[in-house]
């Protein structure tokens, strides 16, 4: 008996020099399972070896663009780690493509994207304190791109804010009413670019978030395994999948 193919998460199309890899997980709102995290990982090293690509579009399908960490099926902070540090080492511009709700482990993509895009209706959320964890891995690309007082703010109570919102803490590059409006003089800049000046202007302006990453990328891992193991965790995350409040709600 055959095996049932492996479903696709990432699709990826390619029109004038822009490549536009698309989250399609829907099951799971696109959320960061061991697949999806692999199978960007695949098409990001793909587009940065392909000459035929200048940029890289980073999307969704339905309305939520990441819902974060998958607690099924988790991938190694590891992983996560490198995925990050991946889109900010690339070669070639990522570019987001919002339209939907992001949270937690999601808004680490957007932080590790150089540009980001997002529709007016796109609302954010750092959600980790409430299943009893923290953004740890996820500020490696945020500490040094985002307003660290509404970092503060959003980190520790999860509320929920929108994109004007996360225009002004630098989380988001522009929102728009029509998404593609706002993008296309980003995505008309980059084609008149070149790849060279392409690559050595994204190493001027990701050199303070690398060396962050080469800074505290383990130690941050590591509060990442340890509290995702603790007994709060477990009742955050059981309470998360049952809808209903952990026990620590007051």
């Amino acid at each position: 008996m055959t095996a049932a193919p492996t479903p696709t998460v990432v699709r990826s199309a390619h029109d004038r020099a822009i490549t536009t890899l698309t989250l399609d997980s829907p099951h799971n709102r696109n959320a960061l399972s061991a697949a999806l995290v692999g199978g960007l990982s695949d098409a990001l090293t793909r587009c940065d070896k392909d000459r035929d690509v200048r940029a890289i579009v980073l999307t969704h399908t339905g309305n939520t663009f990441c819902a974060g960490a998958d607690l099924r099926d988790p991938p190694h902070p590891d992983s996560l780690v490198a995925l990050l540090r991946q889109i900010v080492e690339l070669h070639k511009p990522v570019v987001a493509r919002v339209t939907g709700h992001v949270r937690a482990g999601g808004l680490g993509l957007l932080g590790a994207c150089d540009i980001a895009i997002a529709s007016r209706e796109a609302t954010f959320a750092f959600t980790e304190v409430r299943i009893g964890v923290a953004p740890a891995v996820i500020s490696l690309p945020l500490l040094s791109r985002t307003d660290p007082r509404a970092l503060a703010r959003y980190y520790l109570t999860g509320e929920r804010f929108d994109a004007a919102e996360a225009v002004r803490t630098g989380l988001l590059t522009a929102a728009g009413d029509d998404v593609d409006a706002s993008l296309a003089p980003v995505l008309a800049g980059l084609r008149r670019a070149s790849p060279q000046g392409l690559a050595e202007t994204k190493k001027l302006l990701t050199a303070r978030v690398l060396k962050a990453f080469d800074r505290d990328a383990a130690a941050l891992t590591a509060l990442s395994a340890e509290l995702f193991s603790s007994a709060q965790a477990a009742e955050g995350m059981t309470a998360f999948l049952e809808r209903r409040d952990p026990a620590w709600v007051v």
